[in-house]
Order: C-alpha cells, then structure tokens, then sequence
C-alpha cells in the first residue's frame, strides 16, 4: 500500500484537444506533451523512469530511453517548498512505439526491481500514432490473416499505427487490402515492412532486424594483452572497435607473466564505451620469486623437501 505521506496525488493533465484522461491513467498521441505533476512530503527530489512496451523492464528515464533506471538512469525532478512537484513530458522527442506505458514516481533513485523500500505512485499512459491508415473493406471479401515472426523474436509490432502485440504474432480478422507493419526491440534499428491480405488467405511475413551499434575502446594495464571479444579473437590492447553491437559483451584478456582477466561490458547505441581491464601477476608459489616456478620444479621441490624432512626425523630418533 502506498504511503499517504508520500502523494497526497498525481494529477495528470494532457494539454492538447481529445485526450481521455481518467483517474490514473491518461490516452494521448505519440508526440504530444503530458503534465505530470503531484505532492512529496518524504524528500526534495522526485525520481521519475518509464516501463513499457519494447523497453527494459526495470524501466528508463523518461527523457532519453537509452538511461537505464538499474544503472542511475533518472529522470529527477524538484521539490518545491509547498510539496509540489511537475514535469512536462514530450513524448515526440523519443523512439517510443505506440502502447501503453507506466509512469513510476519515487522518492528515491529505485527502480522497478528495488522498490521494497521506497514509496512510490504509478500512472499508465496509452500513447497512440497520431493518424491510423484505414482500409475499406469490399463486403463480400472474407477477412485473411498475417502470420509474423522475427529474428531477434519478442519483437513490439504496430500494424497501420496501432499496436497489435510482440513477435512471434499472428492477426486474423484482417480486412483484405495493403498493410504496414512496423516491428522496434530495444537495441535494433526499427524496420517498416509492407504486407499484403488477402480474401480468406494467411500472409505469411518474415523479417529480421538489425542491431544497433556503438564503439568500443579497448585498453589493458599493462597494455599488449590479446584480446578476445566474445570467443573472437580481435587483437591486442589498445584497440577500438567500431560497429558493435548494442548490448553486452565478454571480454577476455590473456599477457604472458599474468593471470587470465575477463570482463563484461556493454555497449549503447551510438556512443562510445571505453573499458579498461587491470592485469595481475601471479602469486609467487616460492618466497622471493617474482614469478611462479614451472610445475615440474615445483612438484620436484616439494617431494624432496618431504624426503629430507623424513630422512632427518628417522636420524634423529632416540
């Protein structure tokens, strides 16, 4: 249960004509600006992130998706001296598709996984395309069908501006005619393919979607370390990586005279990550060497210091 000292509200006011706005949630057009807005009595900050269709399920800021609330990514806003917040939210300036969405609102920089002890308010927002194409169906032509699957799958598809669900999908009661159909996941590019239905018929499409990419810089301390990326061996640090894609990565990093290090990184899109990996040396396995001995030396000393120290108890019997 929400605590009363937390949001005496959250009022949400969309400032364009048609909306439908109702007690906790709100429909609006891609593109259009809502007015969030509400009391905090428990801190001076309010945390704002988005959850929704086609994004991380701990949810991202609301003014750039691609700030992810399980790493920091906020959208903070002040608190004034009356408990009063707001926020203007311009849903144009985002690659978001058309669905329904959650506003989180926190007092603490918590998201959707670690809200055990905050308090928090939701509210769902529908965001719609602002123009759906409609086809005028003949009256004696039997509805068809499009089966669609994708690679990578959970995939969020609109069909002529309306959402219709995520990949793999099929959509029956389709009126014969020319369709558009637009499938985004985060990390890939969006694509827009066309289908055609037909009278009583199953259109059957596939489509493969394109990662987005980002660059990666390399380094190792000491530098001259082999590098590896994902099992592929790619060279030796320093180097930079263009083109890869969004997401995470392994790296592994192999210099004679040091242990082994992997790493797990992850790239964003259309930015630069540079990630650094400290190499350690071996712990001597003999006092006052500065690298470990070979096995077989090792191995070989040990025995004969187990043999003197027999030879030398059996000596020194009474």
């Amino acid at each position: 249960m929400m605590n009363r000292n937390l949001f005496a509200g959250i009022l949400l006011l969309c400032i364009f004509t048609g909306a439908i706005a109702s007690a906790g949630s709100t429909q609006t057009y891609l593109g259009n600006t809502v007015k969030l807005s509400g009391y905090c009595y428990t801190s001076q900050t309010v945390y704002l992130f988005l959850t929704g269709p086609n994004l991380p399920s701990n949810g991202v800021a609301l003014d750039n998706i691609y700030r992810l609330a399980d790493q920091g990514g906020f959208t903070e806003v002040d608190v004034d001296s009356n408990d009063h917040w707001e926020y203007d939210w311009y849903t144009g300036g985002l690659p978001l598709d058309a669905g329904g969405y959650t506003v989180w609102a926190v007092n603490g920089p918590h998201d959707r996984s670690d809200l055990g002890s905050s308090e928090y308010s939701t509210i769902s927002v529908n965001l719609a395309n602002p123009s759906i194409s409609i086809v005028t169906p003949e009256v004696s032509l039997v509805p068809g069908s499009i089966d669609l699957k994708s690679v990578p799958s959970n995939a969020s598809v609109v069909i002529n501006g309306s959402y219709a669900g995520s990949t793999p999908l099929t959509v029956s009661g389709l009126d014969p005619g020319n369709y558009t159909l637009t499938l985004s996941k985060f990390d890939y590019e969006k694509l827009t393919v066309p289908a055609k239905v037909e009278s009583g018929a199953i259109t059957e499409v596939s489509a493969t979607l394109q990662p987005k990419t980002g660059t990666l810089i390399i380094n190792t301390s000491p530098a001259g370390a082999q590098i590896l990326i994902d099992g592929e061996n790619v060279g030796v640090a320093p180097l930079t990586r263009e083109s890869m894609s969004a997401g995470n990565h392994t790296i592994n990093a192999t210099l004679e005279g040091y242990l082994p290090a992997e790493e797990e990184v992850r790239v964003i899109a259309n930015q630069t990550v540079t990630s650094t990996i400290e190499l350690k040396k071996p712990v001597p396995l003999v006092p006052g060497l500065t690298v470990p001995l070979p096995l077989p030396v090792t191995v070989g000393a040990c025995l004969a210091a187990v043999l003197l120290s027999r030879s030398f108890r059996a000596r020194n019997r009474p």
